[in-house]
């Protein structure tokens, strides 16, 4: 006797845009959670995608704000938190992430603020810490990436290539050529090498 034949994705979707039950859609929405966390947005467009109705997805999401189990400030803390910790991104960067993931720009812009306000704070009670976070994230993404630019014979190109990188993730010109001229320098000082080069291009 042959088995029956799996549903395709389509009628998957259909059978789920027939669904009225909010425990299937709310189980839904956890799997997603499961792997990391998501923005209220991002949980919204994945549900809607897999085909359930917009009041079922809508009504899911509320029960999920009510319980706390989304919470886009908290989602946008910690996805800033992450990428300082492990994949440093400038302001712009940053800003420009959250945004496609459906964070309000007014609570990216608070979550920024209070980035900048911790680093100043940081630095004040340090005394030689980095006030602005984006220079101190730059660092730590510069020192992480540096072997391969080191390895660049000519001081100018050096400091482009650095300069380049920081660029790409996000940083501002200014931090972006400050940052690459005092790290390059540091490596240069530390090994008795010559000044890294001259003024990176941009």
């Amino acid at each position: 006797m042959p088995r029956p034949s799996k549903p395709t994705p389509a009628q998957r979707r259909e059978q789920r845009a027939a669904s009225e039950d909010p425990a299937e859609v709310l189980d839904a929405a956890a799997r997603f959670l499961e792997a990391r966390p998501r923005s209220e947005d991002e949980v919204r467009r994945r549900l809607l995608r897999l085909g359930y109705r917009p009041e079922m997805v809508e009504e899911a999401l509320a029960r999920l704000l009510t319980v706390g189990y989304l919470d886009d400030e908290a989602f946008a803390r910690t996805w800033v938190e992450s990428r300082d910790r492990a994949r440093p991104r400038g302001e712009h960067a940053l800003r420009r992430e959250l945004g496609q993931k459906g964070v309000e720009r007014a609570l990216v812009e608070a979550v920024l603020g209070d980035r900048r306000d911790d680093a100043a704070l940081a630095a004040a009670a340090d005394g030689d810490g980095a006030a602005n976070p984006d220079e101190a994230a730059a660092e730590r993404l510069l020192t992480k990436r540096l072997g391969p630019i080191l390895r660049e014979p000519n001081p100018r190109r050096r400091l482009q290539r650095a300069y380049a990188l920081l660029a790409r993730n996000g940083f501002a010109p200014d931090v972006c050529s400050t940052v690459a001229k005092r790290t390059l320098a540091a490596s240069a000082a530390a090994v008795g090498d010559d000044e890294p080069g001259t003024e990176a291009d941009g």
